[in-house]
């Protein structure tokens, strides 16, 4: 079902108090941060800030935003006021911002796709032998009141989808290979999260068959402990169970699902960005979103 439409490029979603969704719409045509009425049947852009892709919002009402064409982390209002935030770390500068959450210790965590659009793409479009260039994918996390920041890994093939699971620990997806990787996490005496340990496999969202260039994006838990993952290029939203094997597949209207929001809570609903059509998708399911960390 169709909940919104006419977007360009959308990605993100971040599903408010009120019921009303941000997304992004990333193209180059857009490059803003768009708000959707609760009901689907309206939109009004809050700002222009070139080509943004991730979205989170804090506690306070802040929104933090992934943009990637002048790669930063920026901190932005509801009336479209915003700052530069973050460039890079400790020197570092980021190269493409893709996703964003927050941690159970309070902290933000960026992924960084590690790669610069003009590498990727020849006339548009990405190059045929994509898989070749030289990703250097990475994890962050960030102190919002301080602005410490810390790379926690790099080196992967086109870092993505970020979610912290029910077990605090966190997870990032790797779209050139399809895989859910996962960092276990541990705390201190008083339960604060103080290390995250190594990289590591848990599983694999692509399915048989020829899709040509396709793999995970943005991925929320659900209340139920499975992983959703929006597939792009593949045009499903994969759902892994929590020993990280495939519980089942969510078709999608189009083949490019971006990334995913669960509904308010109670409403047992499924917010999905597909980039084919320029659609905000809406599902009922079984299940409510695990509550995210503000």
């Amino acid at each position: 079902m169709i909940f919104a439409k006419g977007f360009s490029g959308p990605e993100g979603p971040v599903v408010l108090d009120d019921g009303s969704i941000l997304i992004v719409e990333f193209a180059s045509d857009k490059g803003c941060v768009t708000h959707i009425s609760s009901d689907g049947k309206t939109s009004n852009i809050i700002a222009k800030t070139g080509s943004p892709n991730g979205l989170a919002v804090d506690k306070n009402g802040v929104i933090w935003v992934a943009e990637s064409k002048e790669p930063s982390l920026l901190k932005m209002t509801m009336d479209g006021k915003y700052e530069i935030f973050l460039t890079g770390c400790n020197g570092e500068s980021f190269m493409l911002p893709n996703d964003l959450a927050f941690g159970p210790d309070g902290a933000l965590y960026l992924t960084d796709s590690g790669f610069r659009p003009e590498d990727f793409y020849v006339d548009g479009k990405a190059r045929d032998d994509y898989q070749n260039i030289p990703y250097d994918g990475r994890v962050y996390r960030i102190n919002t009141e301080t602005k410490d920041i810390v790379k926690l890994d790099s080196g992967i093939l086109l870092t993505n989808g970020i979610a912290f699971g029910p077990d605090d620990d966190l997870y990032v997806n790797e779209t050139n290979t399809g895989m859910v990787y996962r960092y276990r996490v541990e705390k201190d005496k008083s339960g604060v999260l103080s290390v995250i340990g190594k990289r590591e496999d848990f599983g694999n969202v692509l399915a048989p068959g020829d899709y040509g260039r396709h793999g995970p994006d943005g991925m929320k838990f659900g209340a139920d402990g499975n992983l959703y993952v929006a597939v792009w290029g593949q045009g499903d939203v994969t759902v892994l169970g929590q020993d990280g094997n495939v519980v089942k597949r969510i078709k999608t209207g189009g083949m490019q699902p971006t990334n995913l929001a669960f509904g308010l809570a109670r409403e047992k609903k499924l917010y999905v960005t597909e980039m084919e059509f320029g659609t905000v998708e809406v599902y009922d399911i079984a299940i409510e979103g695990l509550p995210l960390h503000k």
